[in-house]
């Protein structure tokens, strides 16, 4: 059976399940968590407007505790994404230099 790809934004994987996104390859040594605290109903939808973003270290030696580098909550999905898309590639240029 086939796998069928991630939806992809900036050439990065962009998983949901639930209130919670994941954005980043696990493969890398960072990626993004997202976690939809809080939603109101907009002409009928249902937009996010409380969103805890996560920079994550993806290394398995490292605590879970130790393994956020960064954190911070966003009124809106989309800052949340807008700060994630640069947390993620400023993590990953890093450690690509440090290697």
């Amino acid at each position: 059976m086939a796998q069928t790809p991630f939806f992809q934004y900036k050439g990065k994987p962009l998983v949901r399940c639930g209130n919670m996104l994941y954005y980043g390859d696990m493969r890398d040594p960072f990626v993004i968590k997202m976690l939809i605290k809080s939603k109101q109903t907009v002409n009928n939808m249902e937009i996010a407007d409380k969103v805890t973003v996560q920079l994550i270290n993806t290394d398995p030696r490292v605590s879970p505790r130790k393994a956020v580098v960064k954190t911070s909550e966003k009124p809106s999905l989309y800052l949340a994404i807008d700060i994630a898309v640069v947390w993620l590639q400023k993590a990953l240029r890093e450690a690509t230099k440090n290697t």
